[in-house]
């Protein structure tokens, strides 16, 4: 079990960070319902059936360009691939957005000069498209996608890459996300995790595991503002 010493959650709460790193899906953005609709929307058309949310929770890991090219592979490949995204961009205004004051949250560290990046398992496309259509991208001096690394979340592949980047020093850069995933690859990188659970799928797995968890966006701007 990922615990935290006495020591390390007074240096938590001591420090400041130089550069942050987001997960996108359910820390950021609320596009939970529209992966799990333009999964099902596929399945529907393609296999005739519809997956629950938590049998599509159980593919996530690899992108969803290796997930589709494993369940149609061949001549329906292309037709499939060019759906699903048309379905995601389609339908993105309509079933997803920011968390109210996320924004916010970008704009202070914009305006602080902290060093910040996405690291998360979605694929360069849909990322691209989540980022544009809610007008953030352009707050992430780096983004790193499932695309963009060879061993996908729980590795801290991402999270390496950035430090490196960057020339960062491990101590000073933290992890936001919402999964368990998120909390292994900050561990093995050795940076620190803040859990948000605001619309987490796992929380009650998530809060097992990490003490250093918010369950408001309100409640993590206000611990982040006194350490950046």
């Amino acid at each position: 079990m990922v615990n935290f010493s006495e020591l390390k959650w007074i240096e938590i709460q001591m420090k400041k960070y130089k550069g942050i790193i987001f997960d996108i899906d359910g820390t950021l953005t609320s596009t939970n319902e529209l992966i799990f609709a333009t999964f099902n929307h596929i399945a529907q058309k393609y296999e005739g059936k519809v997956y629950s949310d938590e049998e599509i929770i159980s593919m996530f890991g690899p992108t969803e360009d290796i997930i589709l090219k494993e369940k149609f592979n061949g001549d329906k490949f292309k037709e499939v691939y060019e759906e699903y995204y048309k379905f995601y961009r389609e339908n993105h205004p309509k079933m997803a957005d920011l968390y109210p004051g996320i924004v916010d949250i970008l704009t202070e560290l914009k305006n602080k000069n902290i060093i910040t990046s996405i690291f998360t398992g979605k694929g360069r496309k849909t990322t691209e498209i989540t980022l544009e259509i809610l007008g953030i991208k352009h707050f992430f001096d780096m983004i790193v996608t499932g695309d963009d690394v060879t061993n996908h979340k729980p590795s801290p592949e991402g999270i390496i890459k950035f430090i490196n980047s960057f020339n960062l020093n491990k101590n000073d850069v933290l992890m936001v996300g919402d999964s368990i995933a998120d909390i292994i690859a900050a561990k093995e990188a050795g940076v620190d995790i803040a859990s948000v659970v605001w619309d987490s799928y796992a929380k009650e797995d998530v809060v097992k595991l990490n003490p250093l968890y918010f369950e408001t966006v309100k409640s993590f701007r206000e611990w982040l503002q006194e350490r950046i």
